[in-house]
């Protein structure tokens, strides 16, 4: 039995690639910030700004601010004191979209913030002040969120195609071409909801907006989804934009989603739409010097068909700053000689139908024709949407149809692309993927391994003595395959947030399974989890049982006399309830003695329910589990026991040890 384990150096492993998932961040300077007073507003806003970083210290909150990533967009509320010596030093930052005060001295504040166009308002008041932060974000967002923009000039040599084919420009375009073929699995969606989930813990709102979309989202509801206030369009969009091909992973069945009613309402006629947008100077200048040339929009981008009179988006104030000025897209789109990207009125489907919204697809590729100041309306740029038969274009598209095939894709071809691209980390967390997911006897194993090893020699920090172990493994299979012999690999390379593969047995990280003999531990022992007594307070246990070990160290623990199974994160000084924990019974948000646990994908928690004869699936963050198998009382038949362990084999068919009847059960399994 072989492993691959010390290929699992964290630094190497998806991590999500942002802090957050949403575009903007509130920043909030207080001396008195953990005021409980404050709870109320902070809940209040967080339901419109979801990513709230807090701060009582000015020293630190500059840093903060200096170094957030150029894709966030802050919005600062800090006390008048503070902001007096704070603004000045940070009110030219570029990826500072608003300053609000909140003032003991209202008119010695004003005097001052005059000469800060960036900063709102002054407010004595912290409720009204939250009020206008919340109303001024609703505009905010429909005009800032949308600088994403790729440019392309167009080039004819051969040596210009190599260079145009590695551009972000290309790069997008491609993206999106292999994620709307890449078949999606009930494992990713679990894990895109789990993320979600992470990201707004504690945010009620958009939790609740969650659980409705676990629970009611289907297909034909995606663009509805999408115009709604929530979550879905917000993380979405900003995956886009920042280029967060993790996330965009993840969505992608929803981008599919969206793309196939964009076609079935795909305009008919010809049809000029409009955007209202803020543009900084420099984006601008950019742009005027891309004139005739091609540009795309990296997200889905929301026009109407109702030509603005008058800019009621856009605050007035900060149209006047030297850095952002006032555009508007003039866009003409004919849907006769466009066919790849569908765009379409999408009213009907709309949580707002009064705005008249045509969306167009993700990079979605126009010809940028011009761009004219008007006194009255500001700058406006023309722009097509471009030709399919635009000949530059043509070809680009033509060699990348040509490098990456056509048809549905699988997650190994995914990862080839990303490899050719010059994105060497993503590709191996991709193969790697790749390689936990797929099954022994599958002939693309080998190539998988092979790829994986290539990739690793191009990452820092990684030995060759793993990449030749890739390339050995990768023969091994071949040669195994070739002659009919069976092998088993214990595939437990790191994978996601750090999660293992499911052949993990519930006592151990499944890092160890091979070679125990040979090594030694120490003999003192060291309390990780509880050691304070038996008790039901969070940093108790009473008769702790089976236990798991995540990738990040966090343990999974059977607290079996609280029915209830905790988790306990690495350095933590108390655990966090994870299933049940509401006393024992029977109902779907009960547990009665549970006992094996184990974890096979972020936040999917498998209990042996033994009292209640039952294997549970809890979702980490959700209130109820669901019953996987059993729960017909404990007798002899095949879908009768008494669970005490799980485990699950390289195809994911469960094992349950049946401790009353004396055996183990097997149940195959027959879908996702």
């Amino acid at each position: 039995m072989m492993e691959m384990n010390d290929l699992s150096d964290e630094n190497y492993f998806f991590k999500r690639e942002d802090n957050h998932l949403e575009t903007f961040t509130l920043v909030w300077l207080e001396t008195n910030i953990n005021d409980r007073k404050h709870e109320d507003i902070e809940e209040k806003l967080r339901a419109t700004i979801n990513h709230i970083k807090k701060f009582d210290d000015l020293d630190k909150c500059k840093k903060y601010i200096e170094e957030a990533s150029k894709d966030d967009k802050l919005v600062l509320l800090i006390s008048g004191q503070l902001g007096q010596q704070l603004v000045p030093l940070i009110h030219q930052l570029q990826h500072i979209s608003a300053i609000y005060i909140i003032s003991d001295d209202k008119e010695n504040d004003k005097t001052w913030a005059r000469d800060f166009r960036k900063l709102k308002t002054v407010k004595s008041d912290l409720e009204t002040l939250a009020s206008r932060i919340i109303e001024d974000h609703k505009h905010r967002s429909n005009t800032e969120e949308l600088v994403c923009i790729n440019m392309h000039t167009t080039t004819s040599d051969a040596e210009g195609i190599s260079t145009v084919i590695n551009s972000p420009f290309v790069f997008s375009q491609l993206l999106i071409d292999c994620l709307l073929r890449l078949k999606s699995n009930g494992m990713d969606i679990n894990e895109l909801i789990y993320c979600c989930k992470k990201e707004y813990e504690g945010n009620h709102v958009e939790l609740a907006n969650l659980n409705e979309f676990q629970k009611e989202y289907s297909p034909e509801k995606a663009l509805w989804w999408y115009t709604r206030e929530s979550f879905f369009y917000k993380t979405l969009n900003a995956a886009l934009c920042t280029q967060n091909i993790h996330m965009m992973f993840l969505y992608r069945s929803f981008i599919t989603d969206i793309y196939h009613q964009l076609q079935q309402c795909q305009s008919k006629c010809s049809v000029r739409v409009y955007r209202r947008q803020q543009m900084s100077i420099d984006a601008l200048y950019d742009l005027q010097n891309y004139r005739g040339q091609l540009v795309s929009v990296k997200s889905f981008l929301s026009t109407t068909r109702r030509k603005p009179i008058t800019d009621f988006y856009i605050d007035v104030n900060t149209t006047q700053q030297n850095s952002f000025e006032q555009v508007l897209f003039e866009i003409d789109a004919d849907p006769k000689v466009v066919t790849t990207t569908p765009f379409a009125d999408i009213s009907k489907y709309s949580d707002f139908f009064l705005e008249l919204e045509v969306l167009f697809m993700p990079n979605s590729i126009f010809r940028l024709n011009t761009i004219d100041y008007d006194d009255n309306q500001g700058w406006i740029i023309g722009m097509s949407l471009c030709n399919d038969d635009d000949h530059s274009l043509k070809e680009i598209l033509g060699h990348m149809k040509k490098q990456n095939g056509i048809g549905e894709m699988n997650l190994y071809t995914f990862s080839k692309m990303l490899w050719k691209m010059g994105k060497f980390d993503q590709a191996k967390m991709y193969y790697i993927r790749c390689v936990n997911e797929l099954s022994d006897d599958d002939c693309l194993l080998f190539k998988a391994y092979e790829d994986l090893g290539r990739s690793l020699r191009n990452l820092p920090g990684i030995g060759s003595r793993n990449t030749l172990r890739c390339y050995v493994f990768g023969f091994i299979f071949l040669f195994a395959i070739t002659l009919g012999i069976g092998i088993y690999l214990a595939k437990t390379i790191s994978v996601g947030n750090g999660y293992k593969d499911v052949n993990q047995n519930n006592h151990t990280t499944g890092n160890t399974r091979t070679g125990l003999k040979s090594m030694k531990w120490k003999q003192d022992g060291i309390t990780v989890c509880g050691g304070n007594g038996k008790g039901n307070n969070l940093n108790q246990f009473n008769v702790p049982t089976y236990i798991f070990v995540d990738g990040n160290y966090s343990l999974y623990v059977s607290d079996m006399r609280n029915h209830r199974v905790m988790k306990w994160e690495k350095d933590a000084t108390e655990g966090i309830i994870v299933a049940g924990g509401n006393g024992q019974g029977n109902s779907l948000t009960q547990l009665n003695h549970p006992q094996g646990v184990i974890v096979v994908h972020p936040g999917q928690i498998y209990v042996a329910d033994s009292w209640n004869h039952r294997v549970m699936r809890w979702y980490e963050g959700k209130e109820d589990g669901e019953i996987v198998v059993g729960g017909n009382r404990n007798e002899t038949k095949t879908n009768q026991f008494f669970p005490s362990g799980l485990s699950f084999d390289s195809e994911r068919n469960l094992y349950v040890a049946d401790q009353e009847n004396n055996q183990i059960q097997k149940f195959e399994i027959i879908g996702d």
